[in-house]
């Protein structure tokens, strides 16, 4: 009997080990970076009806910014998962980059603000002043 609990209390205290070193590590699972068509697949998904006229992908894959209309769909990588989020396009073409990174303000308490890696590949903003203006 007292064998049994001995090897029920270390496997239970195994197991909080595990579970703390995952967290600890903030261990992943591996994707792969966005490109145009996953990231109008995702948007798709995210914003039935809504159809993207221009796509922006972030640097290193991880984000993307749409142009439908007036509105900037903005989809990023959080965690495990990918968040969808919608702004108005002017305040997106303003969004200011520091760091490497263009800070797209939100207006959602639970995702307050998407950071996504610019490159010189991948400017930000990704238009024009007279383009963004255009539409």
């Amino acid at each position: 009997m007292n064998a049994t609990l001995i090897q029920l209390a270390a496997s239970a205290a195994l197991v909080a080990l595990m579970i703390a070193v995952a967290g600890w590590a903030r261990i992943a699972r591996p994707f792969a970076p966005l490109d145009e068509a996953a990231a109008r697949t995702l948007l798709a998904g995210e914003f039935p009806g809504r159809i993207p006229d221009r796509v922006w992908i972030a640097g290193d894959g991880a984000g993307a910014v749409a142009r439908s209309g007036e509105d900037a769909l903005v989809v990023y990588r959080l965690g495990d998962s990918w968040v969808a989020r919608s702004m108005p396009w002017r305040l997106a073409m303003v969004a200011p980059v520091r760091r490497g990174r263009v800070l797209l303000k939100l207006r959602d308490p639970a995702a307050p603000m998407a950071r996504l890696a610019v490159s010189g590949v991948n400017p930000w903003p990704p238009e024009t002043p007279a383009e963004a203006l255009a539409a």
